[in-house]
């Protein structure tokens, strides 16, 4: 991205003063981060996942850049309720009582929200922080890829003919209830709804709710702080392994009695060995290096250190501060608490040094991935957050130490002063992946890309679903030979012009895309629509739209467009 940056603006967008903030999720592309540890569970690098997600950012870059205009910022503080509970309250009972008291609750339900608007009074946009929370209540099974309140302010909030134009950041959702099994069987996430589709839907209309608010009176204008107009940002690069405050476990794979949480690359681990599916794998013999700031109950793999590191040693911390609000960019996941401390001490940080207005919010995933970060009290634990705590109990502090420096850089205008510190590596990993090739597809006897195989009824109420199945072709020919592609279309006939009028298309949240791969490069593409309550009766149907690849005998292969669309079908009022 860096890079790209440089090519089309020079030095105007760099490194101190970009912040890429993953949105989390469970139940997304991979194959684009560099360690090893990471790139073997993704089946290598995936070139095509790494240049659709950078040339995505940059786009969006450069659309922001050329649409700038003169506005003013408001922020806004509400209370989320019913969407979210603490994943391990077991951990979180280890923290001080005394500390514990001053919250009402076991997890962070405030969400922050700035809101963007020009000279004119016209919303430009909305970026929302609700911090500390975890959010994949889509799941790692699921392969379809949603975000349901961004959605809703796409769809409920603006009236664009060419979307998108109302920014809106943030992430996706999370309601999990763990439930206490046995040990070897995996804690498992629900939510409130019937499944985690509709539980997500429940969720993202409680934040929808609670940041589209139209009334400007309820935001507040955002105060100098450190200055009207003033933009300020400092970013360091730290070495984990040699900073004082905590021991670096940074090069070892760590295996931990964590029972709760996602199966991990081997499986839920015991101490001393650990057991999956039948077979024990012996842990290997402590390392020396870790003998001085030895902390039980951590038990070490092996030395994870080659082909190349399999995870990062050297990290990002970063301050980003407008006016009055500091958005401090976490390279890993924090637990409640440990947000809860970190804005704390960061907030009295500037308040030392007489900036005592500063709004400070927490952005997650950003730059770099280090997994959680938990209290030294939930370190002792070795629950899931903890047992993912890379660099050992004293995490926290160190970050703390890191981001108090960089709110002190910022608040006594040292910025210049701070050292960058070391560059972190770019390994040549190569084009190795496990993914395989594209090869050439096939239709079947008599039949041709985009035909249907299986039509849609005639007629169906608000609330069915209507299905249909096309002859079809792999959906990466048309991810990595096509920009902005639509993989289908929900359309209604209008009698008025005599035409037909997209109402819906892959990004909609009603609609569903499973792509089947067969025998013999053939395969079937089934198009779902959920017919939402409110859907106006009509006549409708389904476009499929794809790219085949065909083999030539003396060329390369070629990937050639075709569409499909169902026959016409009627939607009647429940």
């Amino acid at each position: 991205v860096l890079k790209k940056l440089k090519s089309k603006y020079g030095e105007l967008y760099r490194q101190d003063n970009v912040i890429l903030s993953g949105t989390h999720t469970h139940s997304g592309p991979g194959g684009y981060f560099q360690y090893t540890l990471f790139w073997i569970t993704s089946k290598g690098l995936i070139r095509p996942s790494l240049n659709a997600i950078v040339n995505g950012i940059v786009k969006s870059i450069d659309i922001a850049h050329r649409n700038m205009k003169r506005g003013r910022l408001f922020i806004n503080r509400g209370t989320v309720e019913n969407s979210q509970i603490n994943r391990s309250p077991f951990s979180y009972l280890e923290n001080p009582a005394s500390e514990r008291s001053r919250y009402s609750s076991n997890t962070d339900k405030e969400m922050v929200m700035l809101k963007m608007v020009d000279e004119n009074g016209e919303e430009l946009g909305l970026i929302r922080w609700w911090n500390m929370v975890h959010e994949d209540n889509i799941k790692n099974r699921n392969h379809l890829f949603w975000g349901y309140s961004g959605y809703l302010f796409q769809e409920l909030t603006v009236s664009c003919p060419h979307r998108p134009c109302f920014l809106v950041i943030q992430p996706k959702l999370k309601f999990a209830v763990l439930q206490r099994f046995s040990v070897a069987t995996m804690c498992m996430a629900m939510g409130p709804g019937g499944d985690m589709f509709d539980s997500t839907r429940i969720i993202g209309q409680n934040i929808y709710s609670k940041a589209r608010v139209s009334d400007n009176s309820l935001f507040r204008r955002m105060s100098p702080g450190l200055g009207w107009h003033t933009l300020k940002w400092v970013l360091q690069h730290i070495h984990c392994s040699q900073q004082d405050q905590h021991c670096s476990y940074s090069r070892f794979l760590r295996a931990t009695s964590s029972k709760d949480g996602d199966p991990p690359l081997l499986g839920p681990p015991s101490q001393g060995c650990l057991t999956v599916t039948g077979k024990t794998y012996s842990l290997g013999p402590t390392s020396a290096e870790l003998l001085p700031c030895w902390f039980q109950p951590i038990s070490i793999l092996r030395d994870m250190t080659r082909p190349h590191p399999w995870h990062p040693d050297i990290v990002d911390v970063q301050i980003a501060a407008i006016g009055s609000l500091a958005i401090l960019a976490v390279p890993g996941e924090f637990t409640t608490m440990s947000g809860r401390r970190l804005r704390e001490a960061v907030k009295r940080e500037f308040d030392s040094h007489g900036t005592s207005q500063m709004d400070v919010v927490i952005a997650g995933l950003c730059n770099v991935y280090t997994h959680y970060i938990a209290t030294y009290e939930e370190y002792q634990a070795q629950r899931y957050e903890a047992a993912s705590t890379i660099y050992g109990p004293h995490t926290l502090s160190a970050y703390i130490q890191l981001y108090r420096g960089l709110a002190r850089a910022i608040a006594t205008n040292t910025v210049q002063d701070l050292p960058s510190g070391p560059e972190p590596p770019v390994f040549n990993i190569g084009n190795l992946t496990l993914v395989p090739s594209l090869n050439a597809d096939q239709a079947p006897a008599n039949k041709t890309f985009g035909d249907v195989l299986q039509e849609v009824r005639q007629q169906y109420r608000v609330t069915e679903v209507a299905e249909v199945t096309f002859v079809g072709a792999n959906p990466r020919n048309s991810a990595e030979n096509a920009t902005e592609h639509n993989f289908l279309t929900v359309e209604k006939y209008t009698n008025t012009s005599e035409s037909w009028q997209m109402v819906q298309n892959d990004a909609s949240w009603d609609t569903r895309f499973y792509w089947t791969k067969g025998l013999l490069g053939r395969s079937n593409v089934t198009i779902q629509w959920h017919i939402p309550r409110g859907t106006e009766p009509g006549v409708y149907r389904i476009r499929y739209f794809g790219h085949y690849r065909k083999k030539l005998s003396l060329s390369p292969a070629v990937s050639i467009a075709f569409e499909g669309t169902s026959s016409a079908f009627e939607i009647v009022a429940l």
